[in-house]
């Protein structure tokens, strides 16, 4: 049994074997690994000693005094809390020695290959053919859209259709998806704020052996949704010290310009610090729970405010600085690797904040999964849920 202790001499063995003053970045975070302290919840092997997933607390204290290196976990976001629970968990051993490790390090980003233009709220409705050859590998044709990191990810999660004769949840299965590979094509998508951090990806005659297939024929939906709720968890869940996120710049521009304050703004501001407070320690206990097993539709709550507060917080931003408010200091075309919503300046902020509502699962579907599945209220009438995709009107 791995406790605490122990966890704190495995930390001491491994800062002792491998200084972090002397020892380059990745080198340090591939012994991490192998020392099982990636994420000591995992399986030895993996990154893992099969600990209490509250013990790793323990382990990033003590790298963290010691002034250890992370492994960049915005960044690799995607991969982190949204590809290796998956694999973790439908994987076949192969797939798991060969992708968590790399993955943790850093070496390979990855990316989500799930909505499509015909199939984003809707997601089960996607068109995208994966037809298996006689030989055994899958050929894929269609477009998937909104892929946050495409432009330098080298794995992607891909769900396809591999049947469209069933209903349209049964008929798709869920892949690994190698984005060097011919026939992947990566277009910048230009947003309101002038970057492009998302892509739109064309998939022309891409081959995927089936030993890159993740779970059953058929069965990527089960499987996606293991993706999906660890997605909300990592958007709305995120770890964050008081006054994090968004409310943290504009509680600074209350105090340091007293000039722009009224009783109005003074009274709206008290309420978004408060839900945001309210917010932060939401997730604290979300977390707790997940230390006893996966995540559950807890994350489409968190989620959901998460949005809202964002929208609502860089709003009354813009209004406290007025004619500031309205100034951009920016608009480059870039394709950044990650999203910074505090490294710019209120404009920035508000821009940003309205893709909140749509990414990681549009607010009007998580309302209708805290409806059906947190709430247990019934569900809304559906006329296609049992009828094979293919007859489906598009």
């Amino acid at each position: 049994m791995t406790d605490a202790a122990e966890l704190k001499r495995r930390t001491a063995e491994l800062l002792a074997a491998h200084p972090p003053a002397d020892t380059a970045t990745t080198d340090f975070l591939k012994a991490r690994f192998d020392a099982g302290l990636a994420w000591v919840h995992f399986p030895e092997g993996l990154g893992g000693l099969g600990a209490p997933r509250s013990l790793q607390a323990v382990v990033d204290a003590g790298l963290a005094a010691a002034g250890a290196p992370d492994n960049d976990p915005r960044r690799l976001g995607i991969g982190l809390g949204m590809a290796a629970p998956t694999i973790l968990k439908y994987g076949t051993e192969e797939q798991k020695q060969r992708f968590l490790r790399p993955l943790w390090v850093g070496e390979e980003v990855w990316c989500q290959l799930f909505s499509e233009p015909g199939a984003g709220s809707d997601l089960a409705a996607l068109g995208t053919r994966a037809v298996r050859e006689s030989g055994g590998d899958w050929v894929v044709n269609g477009q998937k859209v909104w892929t946050s990191s495409a432009h330098v990810a080298r794995w992607a999660i891909l769900i396809a259709r591999t049947d469209p004769d069933v209903p349209k949840h049964a008929g798709i299965t869920y892949f690994l998806c190698d984005m060097t590979d011919p026939g992947v094509e990566v277009r910048p998508l230009r947003q309101i704020t002038g970057e492009a951090e998302f892509n739109e990806v064309f998939l022309t005659d891409v081959r995927i052996p089936d030993s890159r297939r993740l779970g059953e024929v058929g069965d990527g939906w089960r499987v996606a949704q293991t993706t999906l709720n660890n997605e909300r968890v990592a958007i709305g869940g995120m770890r964050l010290p008081r006054e994090g996120g968004m409310i943290g710049p504009v509680s600074k521009t209350w105090r340091e310009r007293p000039e722009l304050r009224t009783h109005d703004l003074h009274q709206r501001l008290l309420k978004l610090w408060v839900e945001a407070e309210a917010a932060r320690l939401a997730g604290e206990r979300l977390r707790q729970q997940l230390v006893a097993g996966q995540p559950g539709y807890e994350g489409s709550g968190m989620k959901l405010g998460f949005a809202r507060l964002n929208q609502e917080i860089s709003g009354l931003e813009v209004e406290l600085l007025g004619a500031e408010g309205l100034l951009y200091d920016d608009w480059t075309m870039r394709r950044p690797e990650m999203v910074d919503f505090t490294g710019r300046e209120a404009g920035y902020r508000y821009l940003r904040s309205k893709g909140n509502s749509i990414e990681g699962g549009t607010s009007e579907v998580l309302l209708n999964i805290v409806a059906e599945r947190v709430l247990g209220l019934p569900s809304e009438p559906r006329t296609d849920k049992d009828v094979a995709w293919k007859d489906l009107a598009r």
